[in-house]
C-alpha cells in the first residue's frame, strides 16, 4: 500500500522531474507516510534523496540538495518488510538500476541468498531491493532491457507494482504490474506513471491502466506495453475526470473534518445516480434487479469499515427483501471456501477498488461461477474493471485514512439495492415502496441536520478523550454502527474501544465496566429501542457512564439513564445506520483532536491496503 510516481519527459516539455515527483507524492501520501524518496536520471547517472518520516522531511533534503533531470521515480512508503527508516526507504539502487515498489515479493528470501552468493551487497531489510539487484544482474549478463524484464517477471513471485529507472540508458522508465494498480499518463513529450490517477491529474487527463503481468517501457514519446505472453499490446487511454488542483481542506483543520461535513453532498451525488426523485423510483441496472429477484442467497464481502457497510447491507436485504444474505471478511472468504450457490451473486465493497483481499475474494467468487457486483468509489479501479456489474459511489476523493463519506455512500447504495430487491421479490409495493424511496431522497437533508449535533458531540469527546477504555453498544444494524464507532476511536485517537451487541454485554464485556468506562449506546428509534435501553441500564448499574445517542423522543423515554446525551434528528429506522454513523465519526475526531494525535494519518495505517 505504498505510492509510486514516475515521469520521463523531453527537455522543456515538463518541469524538472523532481518537482513533478514531489507533487505526485503529495497526492499519494495517503497510501503511506513512513518514509519517502525519489531518484532522477541526469547525464546517464542516477541520483537519489530519501528520508524517514513524512514527505516534508524529503522536501527539506531536496531544498538543501536539489536533483536535476527530466526522468525520475518516486515513492511514499507504508512498511511491510523492514522498519521505517532512511535505509529502508525507496528508491533502492543496485548498480545501474533504481526501483520503487508497491506490494510484496514473496520469494525475496531465496532470491536474496542467490544474489548474495553471486556477490550482491544489500543495504536494506526490504523485499524490494532484490528486484533492483535481480534486474541489474540480468543486464550485466548481457540481456537486453526487454529480455531482462521478461526474465525478472518469471523470477519474481508475489503481487507488486514496480517502476525501474535505468542508469546509462536513454531516458526510459520500466513499469510492471502484478496484482497492484499502476496507471500510465500520456502527455505531450512526456509520459507519467502512478499508483493512482489522482497523482497524474495536474499533468494529463489521458490515462491507461496496466493489466496483470503487463510490462511497459516509457520514454518521452510514448509507451510500449507487453502482455504476459510477450505480445506487444495497447491499453486504451481514457479521460480522467480528476481535477488537477491538489485536494484541499476547504477551511477545515483536517481532511477528516472536511470529509465528515461533505457527507450530505457526497451521499446526494451518489443517490442521484440511483434515484429518480421526480418519479419516486429507483434506477438500478435491470440485470441486477433480475438477479436479486431470482437469487436464493447472496454474499457481501469487504474489509474494515467497508465490511461494516456490507454487514448492514446484509441485514437490510434479509429484513426488507427476505433474501438470505451474509457478510464475510474478505481476508477469510476464499480461505474458508464456503459453498456458494450455483450461478450465485456476490457483492464486493471497497473504497479504492484495489483492496488486495477483496480483489482476491472477487476473483475467487468469479472462479466459482458467481456474478460479482462491485461497490467502489473508484470507477477505473481493478475491481470495477473485473466485476460483472459496477455500482459506483460518488463520494469524491477521500484523503483521510479513516473512512467517513465513503462509508455513508456505500450504505446509501446498499440501501437502494435492498429497497430495489424488496420490490423485485414482491416484498415491497405501492405506498410502502414510495415511503422508503422518499426517505432515501431526503437522506442528504437528514444528514445535514445530523451534522448540527457536533457541539454536543465535541463536549462528550473532550471527556471521553481521557478514558483508557470505551465500550460501544447497539442492537440490529446499530450494533454494526457501534462496531464502526469503536473502530474509528481506535484508529485515530488510539483509545482502546470495543463494540458489542447490547444483548451480549452480560455474556462477558460487562466485566470491563466500572465508573471509569464510558459506554456509548447507539439507540435509534426502532423496534429494538427498549431492549437497548434495558441493556444500557445494566451497564449503568455497574457504574458505567452512559453516553446515549438517540433522538429527542428516545432521550426522554430513557429518563435519567444517560451521563451524557447526543440528541439526533428523527429518522426512519431503515436509514438510521447511515445517519447515526456521523456522531460516531465526530466523536472519534474530537477525541483525537483533544489528545493531539495525527488525525488524517494515524500511525501504522494507510488508506488503500493493496497487500494481503
Amino acid at each position: 500500500m505504498c505510492g509510486i510516481v514516475g515521469v520521463v519527459a523531453r527537455e522543456g516539455a515538463a518541469p524538472d522531474a523532481a518537482a513533478i515527483l514531489i507533487d505526485g507524492l503529495r497526492r499519494l501520501e495517503y497510501r503511506g507516510y513512513d518514509s519517502a524518496g525519489i531518484a532522477t536520471l541526469a547525464a546517464g547517472a542516477i541520483a537519489s534523496r530519501r528520508a524517514a518520516g513524512k514527505l516534508a522531511r524529503l522536501e527539506e533534503k531536496l531544498a538543501a540538495a536539489p536533483l536535476a533531470g527530466q526522468a525520475g521515480i518516486g515513492h511514499t512508503r507504508w512498511a511491510t518488510h523492514g522498519a521505517p527508516s532512511e535505509a529502508n526507504a525507496h528508491p533502492h539502487i543496485a548498480g545501474r538500476v533504481a526501483v520503487v515498489h508497491n506490494g510484496i515479493v514473496e520469494n525475496f528470501h531465496p532470491l536474496r541468498r542467490e544474489l548474495e552468493t553471486g556477490g550482491a551487497r544489500f543495504a536494506s531489510e526490504t523485499d524490494t531491493e532484490v528486484a533492483a539487484h535481480l534486474l541489474d544482474r540480468l543486464l550485466a549478463d548481457g540481456l537486453t532491457l526487454e529480455q531482462a524484464m521478461a526474465e525478472a517477471m518469471k523470477r519474481l513471485q508475489g503481487m507488486f507494482a514496480l517502476a525501474f529507472l535505468i542508469g546509462g540508458a536513454d531516458q526510459t522508465i520500466v513499469a510492471a504490474r502484478r496484482g497492484a494498480p499502476l496507471a500510465l499518463g500520456w502527455g505531450e513529450g512526456a509520459m507519467f506513471l502512478a499508483s493512482d490517477a489522482l497523482a497524474l491529474a495536474p499533468w494529463t487527463t489521458r490515462v491507461s491502466y496496466l493489466l496483470e503481468d503487463d510490462v511497459a517501457f516509457l520514454d518521452p514519446e510514448g509507451a510500449r506495453i507487453f502482455a504476459a505472453d510477450g505480445r506487444q499490446v495497447e491499453r486504451p487511454a481514457v479521460e480522467s475526470q480528476l481535477s488537477g488542483a491538489l485536494v484541499g481542506k476547504g477551511g477545515h483543520r483536517h481532511f477528516m473534518a472536511k470529509e465528515i461535513h461533505e457527507q450530505p453532498t457526497a451521499v446526494g451525488e451518489t443517490l442521484a445516480r440511483y434515484l429518480d426523485p421526480v418519479q419516486g423510483d429507483l434506477r438500478l441496472p435491470h440485470e441486477l434487479e433480475a438477479r436479486l429477484a431470482a437469487s436464493e442467497r447472496v454474499a457481501l464481502v469487504a474489509c474494515g469499515t467497508a465490511f461494516y457497510a456490507a454487514r448492514i447491507g446484509a441485514w437490510w436485504l434479509e429484513r426488507l427483501a427476505r433474501l438470505p444474505a451474509w457478510a464475510d471478511i474478505a481476508s477469510e472468504f476464499r480461505y474458508r471456501d464456503a459453498p456458494l450457490p450455483e450461478d450465485g451473486t456476490a457483492f464486493f465493497v471497497s473504497q479504492s477498488g484495489e483492496t488486495a483481499d477483496t480483489l482476491s475474494a472477487l476473483r475467487h467468487a468469479r472462479s466459482q461461477g458467481q456474478t460479482a457486483i462491485a461497490i467502489t468509489n473508484t470507477a477505473t479501479s481493478t475491481m470495477a474493471r473485473e466485476a460483472d456489474i459496477v455500482l459506483p459511489t460518488h463520494a469524491g476523493p477521500e484523503i483521510c485514512v479513516a473512512g467517513t463519506k465513503t462509508f455513508t455512500c456505500q450504505l446509501a447504495v446498499l440501501a437502494a439495492v435492498a429497497i430495489a430487491a424488496a420490490r423485485a421479490r414482491g416484498r415491497l409495493q405501492g405506498e410502502a415502496f414510495a415511503t422508503l424511496a422518499a426517505a432515501l431522497a431526503q437522506l442528504p437533508s437528514t444528514l445535514a441536520r445530523a451534522l448540527q449535533v457536533e457541539e454536543q458531540v465535541r463536549a462528550v469527546a473532550h471527556e471521553i478523550a481521557d478514558a483508557r477504555d470505551v465500550l460501544y453498544l447497539g442492537r440490529g444494524p446499530a450494533h454494526v454502527i457501534a462496531l464502526e464507532g469503536a473502530l474509528k476511536l481506535k484508529e485515530i485517537s488510539y483509545i482502546h474501544a470495543e463494540g458489542h451487541a447490547a444483548g451480549e454485554m452480560k455474556h462477558g464485556p460487562i466485566a470491563l465496566i466500572d465508573d471509569q468506562v464510558p459506554v456509548v449506546v447507539v439507540a435509534p428509534d426502532d423496534h429494538l429501542f427498549e431492549k437497548t435501553v434495558t441493556n444500557a441500564r445494566e451497564a449503568a448499574a455497574r457504574g458505567g457512564r452512559i453516553v446515549l445517542i438517540a433522538d429527542r423522543q428516545g432521550t426522554e423515554r430513557a429518563g435519567d439513564l444517560a451521563w451524557r446525551s447526543v440528541t439526533m434528528p428523527q429518522v426512519p429506522p431503515l436509514l438510521a445506520p447511515i445517519v447515526y454513523a456521523l456522531p460516531m465519526q465526530m466523536l472519534a475526531y474530537h477525541a483525537a483532536l483533544r489528545k493531539g494525535t495525527d488525525v488524517d494519518q494515524p500511525r501504522n495505517l494507510a488508506k488503500s491496503v493493496t497487500v494481503e
